[in-house]
């Protein structure tokens, strides 16, 4: 809940930014090789098996190793609510003797700064610049080297523990690796005993939530969209973003999910880092912010990677951040509209609240007839996107309801007049009749899986022909292998080249219109297909590429596993409260 380490299936630590998700990495290998740092522990002979889990409701990784001769476990975790960040890697022997290689390569600055080693008495440091790293290993006094090898013997366990402070400041202490192991589990599982799992799926919700819950950066309640930068979305190609940040578009999501497993304190705490990123002036709210709420979040390239299978360029910094979307306003409102129906007046203050939904229906009046950059944050020129518009159209119904909560005498006509003008055009120009579907854009003849909002949203009801029909036009353009595609980029809609993978979030937007619609044995189908898609440990990346069958895109993204939790209730219960409903 402060950073987030990446481990390989052969025990290297290829990927961790410390001290905080958006701190340079220390290891950085995931993006180009071996040079950019890493930390391997691993049988020295190649294994003849490996297995690996997260333990039960925990985030604490197990790795075994089959070797001839022996059998070894790797566990790795990180301590919870530490001041100073840490990883503690135990090593036990199960059978036989094996024998290890133990390596350890630091480099600061986004893999480049090669760092000064030296022993002290009971650690060795690594120190580049303001960054220092303290390996100490375990109950030996003896300060560990950064390269080792060594023997187990059945029973046996050896543990390193690795700590970040600033070089600058006194070492911090160490730790005892057993009580930390077992006060780690503890936390997890005690943490997890609050949910109020679905009827089905408890598993994959539960691991899902754990995975959101370790993306929270825990001072300020914010969650990174992914802890990684990066990772392309396109094998080999450009599209390739630093996710490190928290979007506006994730609070919905977060407040639904979080509340609907029975999470309240997670809800609240985004909810916080919303209202305080927001602040006071509809006008200048921004898609995404940095994870304490910063605004700016320059985008640059980093020109000595070479990619994660050779994409390039590797990117720090989201320039998006300075897109408008529109789609925006529509999840402020509905945060706001959440906390005045959910969360209580402990929580918000009704003045406030108020006061936000009659500025930003005020800024809708002319505002929602901009032309934006869409929900895919388009690189390409501004438009009027459909999905834009039904946005608008739920921010002002979001606008009037609050008020109506908040102050029923409180003058709206204007507000409900300004709704059904926007339902009017959308149907009008964002509706082709030609060909029976809502579009992507106004007269573009595509469609758009962020056209699933429309039933989802409840702008026209589920049975709607034009519904069916756009629902239809997306299985028809955007399904490949069973999956939805976000769009087919198509000349400068989008303003880069290659193609995507299909996108998570949208097959989970599928299934969740099927189920909405009565087409339940689809939109079960549909589900339990995505969420297989997930890696050996239940976690998921942005996109999945059917033809190559990978995982696409920065890991783990919270934006799927949101919307496994949220579907995952909906196709068990029907609903998104955790009530069973019948059609």
């Amino acid at each position: 809940m402060r950073s987030a380490a990446l481990v390989t299936r052969d025990g290297s630590i290829d990927w961790l930014c410390l001290p905080d998700f958006d701190s340079d990495a220390c290891f950085a290998a995931l993006l180009g090789t071996a040079e950019n740092g890493f930390w391997r522990i691993a049988p020295s002979a190649p294994p003849r098996e490996i297995w690996r889990r997260y333990r039960r409701d925990t985030l604490i990784l197990e790795t075994d190793f089959i070797v001839d001769g022996g059998m070894l476990r790797l566990i790795d975790f990180m301590p919870p609510g530490q001041e100073h960040p840490q990883i503690v890697r135990t090593l036990e022997c199960l059978s036989g003797g094996v024998q290890v290689r133990f390596e350890l390569k630091p480099r600061f600055a986004f893999g480049r700064a090669v760092p000064r080693l030296s022993e002290e008495q009971d650690f060795t440091q690594a120190v580049a610049g303001p960054d220092a790293l303290y390996l100490r290993a375990g109950s030996d006094a003896r300060p560990p080297r950064f390269e080792l090898d060594f023997t187990m013997t059945a029973g046996e366990r050896r543990s390193f523990i690795l700590t970040y402070g600033r070089s600058y400041e006194p070492p911090p202490g160490g730790v005892d690796p057993w009580q930390s192991e077992r006060k780690t589990e503890s936390y997890w599982t005690g943490w997890c005993a609050q949910i109020r799992p679905p009827p089905q799926y408890r598993e994959e919700v539960v691991r899902s939530l754990i995975t959101l819950k370790a993306c929270t950066f825990a001072p300020t309640g914010g969650i990174v969209a992914a802890p990684t930068t990066s990772l392309p979305e396109t094998p080999g190609g450009v599209r390739n973003w630093d996710y490190r940040f928290t979007w506006l578009r994730d609070s919905v999501l977060a407040l639904s999910a979080f509340m609907v497993a029975g999470l309240e304190e997670e809800a609240k705490a985004f909810w916080h880092w919303s209202a305080r990123a927001i602040a006071g002036e509809p006008s200048q709210t921004q898609i995404m912010y940095g994870i304490r709420g910063e605004r700016r979040l320059s985008e640059a390239e980093l020109d000595w990677f070479t990619g994660y299978g050779g994409a390039r360029p590797v990117r720090i910094g989201n320039a998006a951040y300075e897109q408008f979307q529109l789609d925006v306003i529509g999840e402020v409102v509905d945060t706001v509209r959440f906390a005045a129906s959910v969360l209580g007046p402990s929580i918000y203050d009704p003045q406030h609240t108020l006061r936000a939904a009659l500025g930003i229906g005020e800024f809708l009046r002319t505002g929602w007839q901009k032309p934006d950059r869409g929900i895919w944050e388009m690189r390409g020129p501004e438009r009027s996107f459909t999905a834009s518009k039904v946005a608008a159209w739920r921010a002002v119904d979001g606008c009037i309801e609050v008020i109506e909560r908040l102050d029923p005498k409180e003058p709206i006509g204007h507000l409900r007049k300004l709704r059904q003008e926007i339902v009017d055009e959308v149907c009008s120009k964002g509706y082709s009749e030609g060909l029976n579907t809502f579009t992507q854009f106004y007269g573009s003849t595509d469609v758009d899986a962020s056209l699933l909002i429309i039933p989802i949203t409840g702008f026209l009801p589920v049975h709607d022909s034009r519904v069916v029909g756009t629902v239809a036009a997306i299985e028809r353009d955007l399904l490949q292998d069973g999956l939805v595609l976000r769009f087919r980029p198509v000349g400068d809609v989008d303003g880069l080249t290659g193609e995507e993978g299909t996108f998570l979030a949208c097959s989970f937007w599928l299934a969740d219109a099927y189920e909405l619609m009565g087409r339940h044995d689809d939109a079960v189908r549909l589900f339990e297909r995505v969420a297989s898609l997930a890696n050996d440990l239940g976690l998921l990346s942005e996109e999945y590429d059917p033809r190559g069958q990978r995982q696409l895109g920065n890991f783990p993204q919270a934006f799927s596993h949101f919307e496994l939790v949220r579907s995952a209730y909906l196709v068990s219960t029907g609903s998104l409260t955790g009530r069973r409903t019948v059609h």
